[in-house]
């Protein structure tokens, strides 16, 4: 048959989607199911997603108590525990008539709840004897976690009594729905409300109501059964860890289940068991084997990661900056406002080396250009966060100075002193951007802080620890001929103030926060003051004020001047020796203004 080169159109009716586990490999099929419809899929996670973090499966408890009972049977015999646990099965089938069985076994032990809930704990919390992070949250826990933070799933069934999912969840900033009783059902959240849901089919372990026993494993509670047969009806299914074997309920359930909506994915290290291999036949499932639950979830978070690169456009300012106005106010979202601002500082640095600028030469203006372009996401994201939040994120804000400082952490050969200095340019851009913005929404207090933080050690002479109210002092970094950054209409030399370049560069990422110039200049002019005071308040004989517009003689000689306004809030209720800065001591705040005027009044030539 002859063509024009060209693929021919499929029929109508053919089918969107390739059956998992034919043409493409089961973990493939699995991470582009679950990627393209996130939330769809439940977990239900079996003793196996826990092996690795020293929380015994169902038989490893089952030959620990068999050597117990072995070493209690007959004490005098150093070695019954040992030679029991080697051969739990024989050593049970000479001495009792039952079959050994994990649920038999336990029930003999501990034949009430409060008894069961004694011998296990020691198997689900950590022991003094236990290597340093034992029974914590496995990898895969973690992996599980970032899915869910991912939006790719949204409910959780487990048999396990440990509590090692939530706590990765926890960990990762999610608070999780935990259902593991009967009785929260009736007044829990629905499953498409909550963040995510963890249901513990079997109890939590520290609870009186665990389903340990064949009996007790044979039905659920009516409520039960209802809600799980909804997430086995309307969510696609994704099962590890589980091998079917014991859990008479939870596999008549998904027996009972109608054909599914959603391909389901069965991993298993081992081979299935005849459960397990009928339920996979029924249901069509794609079986990943060989696996890990640590290799298994983590190969598929590597997976959403490779796929979230290829969908993702690249992040533009102002996506940046939304992102960031709508993770701040939600404490699910905390890690990703986090993230946010870490990869923004990253890409500042890696831009930094990669334009690897020279520290000699006459290529200064061409730095404090480069410099400000590298950092314009990162002022437009602290002017925001800053502004919209309550100081729950400020060490977010600060964690990235305190990277940008660090562009200024050693040196070697020849070097042109202004560049060097300029290093800090970035880190200066950050906090001049903070501090203003800070005066702006009336969190003073933040001042205290981001003058006194992250502190620098000096990389010359004698070092000395300096907290940023000096290193980054503009008058520091930024060199006294500024006319090739900020020419004047005459071209002439522009000694004085640096902090002309600092507004003009901050105006534009402030700008939406506040709109009114004569008020942004007003915020700049106290933030320079505030910042000179604090400066002041330095120890050593290099004290040296933010030489910015604020020294000019209308903000000191009016009775409504910043100077005066600053000397009258000098009190022990004043916002910033509340936060800490002059040691909380009022006296302290009032030397450093002091030696503010009696500088000003020796420099009388940088009046303008």
């Amino acid at each position: 048959m002859e063509t024009d080169g060209t693929a021919p159109e499929p029929p109508a009716q053919a089918p969107l989607l390739v059956p998992p586990g034919r043409i493409l490999d089961a973990k493939t099929a699995l991470a582009l199911n679950v990627h393209a419809s996130p939330g769809v899929y439940a977990l239900l996670l079996g003793s196996g997603i826990s092996l690795t973090s020293g929380v015994k499966t169902g038989w490893g408890i089952v030959e620990d108590l068999v050597g117990r009972v072995a070493a209690m049977q007959d004490p005098n015999d150093t070695d019954a525990a040992e030679k029991a646990v080697a051969d739990p099965v024989g050593w049970w089938a000479q001495h009792y008539d039952d079959v050994l069985g994990y649920s038999g076994l336990l029930g003999a032990v501990a034949p009430t709840a409060a008894a069961r809930q004694a011998q296990l704990a020691r198997y689900f919390q950590p022991q003094e004897d236990d290597e340093p992070g034992a029974k914590g949250p496995t990898p895969a826990h973690h992996a599980i976690a970032q899915l869910v933070k991912r939006g790719g799933v949204r409910v959780i069934l487990t048999t396990n009594f440990d509590r090692l999912t939530e706590r990765a969840l926890e960990e990762a900033g999610i608070s999780p729905q935990v259902i593991s009783r009967p009785g929260q059902i009736a007044g829990m959240m629905p499953l498409p409300h909550a963040p995510v849901t963890v249901i513990k089919l079997h109890g939590d372990y520290a609870a009186l109501d665990q389903l340990n026993t064949v009996d007790e494993l044979e039905t659920y509670e009516p409520e039960q059964q209802e809600l799980l047969k909804r997430v086995l009806d309307e969510y696609g299914l994704i099962i590890c860890g589980w091998s079917a074997d014991w859990d008479t309920a939870l596999v008549r359930a998904l027996e009972g289940v109608r054909p599914r909506r959603y391909p389901m994915f069965w991993s298993s290290f081992s081979t299935l068991g005849e459960a397990a291999k009928r339920l996979t036949a029924q249901h069509s499932a794609a079986v990943i084997e060989g696996m890990t639950a640590d290799e298994l979830f983590t190969d598929l978070e590597r997976r959403f990661e490779a796929l979230d690169r290829m969908a993702t456009p690249h992040v533009t300012r102002d996506i940046a900056v939304t992102r960031l106005k709508r993770a701040l106010p939600d404490p699910v979202r905390r890690i990703e406002a986090s993230d946010l601002v870490h990869q923004t500082v990253t890409d500042i640095l890696d831009r930094t080396a990669a334009a690897a600028r020279p520290l000699g030469g006459p290529v200064f203006d061409e730095s404090v250009r480069g410099y400000r372009a590298d950092c314009d996401v990162l002022l437009h994201l602290l002017a925001h966060g800053v502004f919209h939040d309550d100081g729950t994120h400020d060490a977010l804000w600060l964690r990235a100075v305190e990277r940008l400082t660090r562009m200024r952490s050693s040196f070697s050969g020849a070097f042109n002193e202004a560049l060097e200095a300029l290093r800090h340019y970035p880190a200066l851009l950050a906090t001049w951007t903070m501090g203003v913005t800070a005066v702006i929404s009336r969190r003073e207090e933040f001042l205290a802080t981001i003058m006194a933080q992250p502190t620098w050690n000096t990389l010359w002479g004698m070092t000395r620890t300096q907290p940023p109210a000096v290193y980054l002092n503009p008058v520091r970094i930024l060199a006294a001929d500024l006319s090739s950054v900020m020419p004047s209409p005459e071209r002439q030399v522009r000694l004085f103030p640096q902090s002309a370049i600092l507004r003009q560069e901050a105006r534009e990422p402030l700008q939406v926060i506040e709109p009114d110039d004569t008020a942004y200049q007003t915020a700049c002019t106290r933030f320079e003051f505030l910042a000179s005071l604090i400066a002041m308040d330095d120890d050593t004989h290099t004290r040296l004020p933010w030489i910015g517009q604020f020294i000019d003689d209308a903000h000191w000689e009016y009775d409504t001047s910043i100077a005066n306004t600053i000397k009258a809030e000098l009190t022990p209720n004043w916002p910033l020796l509340r936060a800490g800065a002059f040691g909380g001591d009022v006296n302290r705040a009032q030397a450093a203004y002091e030696r503010l005027v009696e500088w000003r009044a020796q420099n009388p030539r940088l009046h303008w």
